[in-house]
């Protein structure tokens, strides 16, 4: 599948490929937070939702963990993909799925990508010494007031437990950032990286699952939604979306990159009020502007 796409986009300069490849993340995402939100209307659990996003799709992955070397995850190295597996894979998952249980679906929708492009851009100046430019600047501004005033309608209209929700929605998107940052740091290969973090979600998480969890409102929900949890959740925002974002950082940087879950934010809002019917508040519509704004400045080249 990763093969495919690469000669698909050969042809074209790593600019337009890193773009293309953050939009379909974005996209992907996107989809991933409405199905996410779907999920727990019905009655799947944070830990159910992490569990489709990356373990079901692990077989279908096998034949290119074992090509890349299966002692070290294609050189990756265990202790690095266990910790990236918690940054960027189940660890990031189940705490989108617990906001979502907490907070309504325009909070996740631009606290966590929002969050992601912050972090990422502070992480990429103070980690990986990328010049923090003005735009850059101004960009990470007007995402932080945007993400201000979503916690204050959480507190003004949900209560403590839509607050909490909020805060396990910008935790998992410093954990994305700090994913980010990891993946320029090491420079690790996208299509690697994708396969260890399922290989790992897949040995590990797997276990950990059906012992502390169990697989109760699976079974409950009935086939045809655990399905489409594993078509969104497992293809567009799991491991395709790490390979696109993963992509993405390293043809444009992890600064740049991180502005991309800034996209998230209207795709996911539409999609949601398209499938869901949840309309969003006027201060989550004015939060998502002041993001979008604060991304606009973000990827400006100056």
């Amino acid at each position: 599948m990763f093969g495919r796409l690469r000669s698909a986009l050969g042809g074209l300069s790593p600019n337009v490929v890193g773009t293309l490849c953050g939009l379909g993340a974005a996209l992907g995402w996107a989809a991933g937070f409405v199905a996410a939100r779907h999920g727990v209307q019905i009655g799947l659990s944070p830990a159910d939702l992490a569990f489709h996003r990356f373990v079901w799709i692990t077989p279908l992955l096998l034949p290119l963990a074992w090509r890349h070397g299966p002692a070290d995850l294609g050189g990756i190295g265990w202790g690095r993909a266990v910790l990236l597996a918690l940054l960027g894979g189940p660890g990031s998952a189940y705490l989108s799925g617990l906001g979502f249980t907490l907070a309504p679906l325009g909070h996740g929708a631009v606290i966590q990508p929002g969050s992601a492009a912050l972090g990422g851009l502070l992480l990429a100046t103070a980690v990986l010494h990328e010049p923090l430019r003005l735009g850059r600047m101004v960009g990470a501004a007007l995402m932080l007031s945007g993400l201000l005033l979503l916690g204050a309608e959480g507190v003004a209209t949900i209560g403590t437990h839509g607050l909490a929700g909020d805060i396990s929605f910008m935790v998992a998107g410093l954990s994305w950032a700090t994913f980010g940052m990891l993946l320029r740091y090491w420079r690790l290969g996208a299509a690697r990286v994708a396969v260890a973090i399922c290989v790992v979600s897949f040995l590990i998480y797997t276990p950990l699952h059906a012992v502390v969890f169990g697989f109760t409102r699976m079974a409950a929900v009935g086939v045809m939604e655990n399905l489409l949890q594993i078509l969104v959740q497992g293809v567009f925002a799991g491991a395709l979306g790490v390979h696109l974002y993963a992509r993405a950082v390293m043809l444009l940087g992890a600064g740049r990159a991180a502005a991309f879950p800034a996209m998230v934010p209207p795709a996911t809002l539409l999609i949601g009020f398209l499938f869901l019917g949840e309309v969003p508040s006027l201060v989550q519509l004015a939060g998502l502007a002041v993001v979008i704004l604060g991304f606009r400045f973000a990827l400006r080249p100056h």
